[in-house]
């Protein structure tokens, strides 16, 4: 079974010409043809945006569901992440990351889980940005890691984290991640080639958007669209990512923990 993936820092949908532009962002998703999307820095109602839901009109212009999570919350201004998917999906569960209250005023961070329906395997999706600073990446990859989210009992193989880490592979936040989880451009018996960055949009040369996998799934395809509508829609470049899905039977990453159970929608 094969499962096409984006992730995709949409920048509020304002581009390197600095034009608000949905549609545009819709156009390079849809060039794409992903089965999920995985997408940050979206606005909902936001007065700077011109009070669009942009979860929601991507997901219409998309023909997709969408299940937003609000990661930052002024009055009735959202702005968050978000997972797209044409396929049948529930969403587990969706929470804010911790906090680095050393440095006031960073700006607060989450997560989104969903379980796709793949051919009749359940696959989980964690969706994530997380922040600037070294230390407060850590203290989320952590938290990503524990027993609220991957390793609670419904966290089972196959999964994928992924997202904007801010968090090149010669960081600490990375190494974490990795001594879980399988970064889907690191090279297997299915995938030979030279990762591919994409950030900035304009020259990408720095990879902070990844995707990380639990056993039970295989890299065949990687590739970030470099066109003319690409490179002015965001920020940074979609990453799409190409996996061949082998059912599982194990728990994924590390082991289920007893407590801490998810919101369920």
């Amino acid at each position: 079974m094969k499962l096409r993936l984006m992730t995709y820092n949409v920048h509020r949908c304002v581009g390197t010409d600095r034009r608000l532009d949905v549609e545009r962002v819709a156009e390079v998703i849809a060039a794409e043809q992903p089965d999920v999307v995985a997408l940050q820095e979206l606005d909902v109602r936001r007065a700077r945006t011109r009070g669009v839901d942009q979860a929601h009109r991507l997901a219409e212009l998309l023909k997709m569901t969408s299940h937003f999570h609000p990661a930052m919350t002024v009055e009735e201004e959202l702005y968050g992440d978000a997972i797209l998917t044409w396929l049948p999906e529930k969403k587990v569960k969706a929470d804010g990351l911790p906090l680095y209250t050393r440095i006031p005023g960073l700006e607060p961070r989450g997560a989104i889980w969903v379980t796709v329906d793949v051919g009749g395997t359940p696959v989980q999706i964690i969706n994530t940005h997380l922040g600037l600073v070294p230390q407060e990446q850590r203290r989320q990859a952590a938290a990503l890691l524990g027993e609220q989210w991957m390793a609670h009992e419904a966290w089972k193989a196959p999964g994928i984290l992924l997202g904007d880490f801010n968090a090149t592979p010669y960081s600490a936040t990375y190494r974490l991640l990795r001594a879980a989880l399988r970064d889907a451009q690191s090279q297997s018996p299915t995938w030979r080639q030279t990762p591919t960055a994409t950030f900035p949009s304009s020259f990408p040369f720095m990879r902070i958007d990844h995707v990380f996998l639990t056993k039970g799934l295989e890299t065949v395809g990687v590739s970030s669209p470099y066109g003319a509508l690409a490179r002015a829609a965001s920020d940074h470049l979609p990453l799409v990512v190409d996996l061949e899905i082998t059912p599982a039977d194990d728990p994924a990453g590390p082991a289920a923990g007893p407590s801490g159970a998810p919101t369920h929608a």
